[in-house]
């Protein structure tokens, strides 16, 4: 074999190689993905999901009269339509969501607590009146 057939031999070699190696790196080091996502409604949205049980029991309490249509402890204001003004949760129709009071002991009002509903069953629970939200999972 001549020097000039060993050299190209050489490079095409390291070529296969090269490309051989790229490939399986890329399929090493690609990120396992979840095989099921979470069944939690309002989950894709990105932000944290909570049980329910780990909010305060006044977040339970309130869920329980959702789910019985009431009677809620602020009628003028609860079950009325969450308007969505921060744009925290997904953006929705002007209608989707829905305002709950989650009741704070020993505030002289309502306080800052809500849980909003959304048409697709998602919960979502605040706790400083707007500024931040998590999903919340009502089966635990």
């Amino acid at each position: 074999m001549s020097p000039g057939r060993r050299l190209t031999v050489a490079l095409v070699g390291l070529i296969a190689l090269v490309v051989v190696g790229w490939f399986v790196r890329d399929v090493a080091s690609a990120p396992d993905k979840p095989a099921v996502t979470s069944s939690v409604p309002g989950s894709d949205s990105g932000l944290p999901v909570k049980a329910l049980s780990s909010l305060p029991g006044e977040a339970d309490k309130t869920y329980k009269l959702i789910q019985s249509n009431g009677p809620f402890p602020y009628p003028r204001n609860d079950g009325v339509t969450f308007q969505n003004r921060e744009k925290r949760l997904p953006a929705k129709k002007s209608d989707y969501y829905r305002e709950y009071t989650v009741p704070t002991p020993g505030s002289p009002d309502r306080g800052a607590r809500r849980l909003i509903t959304g048409s697709q069953r998602e919960v979502y629970y605040t706790a400083d009146h707007y500024e931040s939200f998590v999903v919340v999972d009502v089966s635990k």
